[in-house]
């Protein structure tokens, strides 16, 4: 990106129900290292680098709020009521009898290589308070379903981040073997020696490239090629997966920017290969799927045909629910995840 413009988002947060300030609650970019606190009279003022961001907003004892920004929002205060946690006797009696009561030991193995991942760097990552998920088995419909009842703390010790998880919810489904993970972290950077930090930022900068970041970064900034990525799109005949080369991405892609710098991609075939050709896939992926091609990173995206994708300059895209991520990339889980504040190393 290389740019250090940004700008300031301001507000108030407060009871819906009294209208009262609501003070010291927790103001945080999703997936970045940016949070802060609101003062004694609910306000608060936070700094953003440009792009687009979702501020999560959390004060115990209250439902979370979530609330898209970008720099169109900074010209206006943002006022963000927050409702009191209500949970009806039903949903408590129905989450009591499905829970799993030796649910940790039984998948908690299965969740951290499905959550955290299996890659090099998830295997330095530590679950802090495994004590607060709970495990649900939806027998019928083969799934399983995991919820927090509060943050979830993983230390990165192979990239140096705390990741601080509100997780709504994480599925998997067994019929289809596909994890479903809603929910973001606030990123902490770990205190460390000054080896350790420069270890740190070699990692980070090693998993930047073909990492999803970049690959919408690129793709924001129209330069896919240049950046190491090819396209292909997928066509699906009774017997088999035909890969066609796009030779021009952008107008395949329906790539459209507007006014207010979000670019737009609706493709006109809804499952896209992204090839990144610049690094070869894991070994732990390769032994997963040892029909995959050695030399390359291969993903796939299979976009909503009535919905299409946003990117804000910094590489956020929206609706994520609706882009579904398989491949190379869906391998790479939160031990490999990155901010949307990072910024890789300046190449010499």
């Amino acid at each position: 990106m290389g740019s250090a413009q940004s700008y300031t988002i301001k507000g108030q947060v407060i009871d819906k129900n009294t209208g009262l300030p609501l003070v010291a609650a927790s103001v945080a970019a999703q997936n970045t290292t940016i949070g802060t606190l609101t003062d004694s009279s609910g306000m608060f003022s936070i700094k953003l680098p440009e792009g687009g961001y979702t501020l999560a907003v959390t004060y115990t004892g209250f439902e979370p709020e979530y609330v898209r920004v970008s720099k169109q929002s900074a010209g206006e205060e943002v006022m963000i009521p927050m409702g009191s946690e209500e949970k009806s006797l039903d949903e408590i009696s129905v989450v009591l009898d499905l829970e799993v009561k030796d649910g940790w030991e039984r998948y908690g193995q299965f969740f951290i290589e499905n959550f955290i991942g299996q890659t090099n760097f998830s295997k330095a990552c530590i679950i802090r308070n495994p004590s607060a998920l709970h495990f649900y088995s939806f027998k019928k419909r083969n799934v399983l379903k995991v919820v927090a009842k509060e943050p979830i703390v993983v230390d990165n010790f192979a990239l140096g981040y705390v990741l601080k998880f509100s997780i709504d919810s994480f599925t998997y489904d067994y019929n289809t073997r596909t994890s479903l993970f809603v929910g973001y972290p606030l990123f902490e950077e770990m205190q460390g020696t000054p080896e350790q930090k420069n270890i740190w930022a070699k990692n980070r900068n090693s998993i930047y490239y073909g990492s999803l970041l970049h690959f919408m970064r690129s793709l924001y900034e129209k330069k896919l090629q240049q950046n190491g990525f090819a396209l292909k799109f997928i066509f699906k005949t009774p017997t088999e997966e035909v890969p066609v080369t796009v030779k021009d991405p952008y107008s395949a892609l329906r790539f459209t920017s507007d006014t207010d710098q979000v670019v737009h991609v609706s493709p006109v075939q809804n499952e896209v290969a992204a090839i990144y050709n610049r690094e070869r896939p894991e070994v732990a992926y390769l032994l997963l799927d040892p029909t995959t091609n050695k030399n390359f990173q291969i993903s796939t995206f299979v976009f909503d045909p009535e919905q299409p994708v946003s990117i804000e300059k910094n590489g956020y895209y929206y609706p994520q629910e609706d882009l579904i991520i398989n491949g190379y990339l869906g391998f790479k889980k939160i031990g490999d995840m990155l901010p949307y504040d990072y910024e890789p190393l300046p190449s010499n």
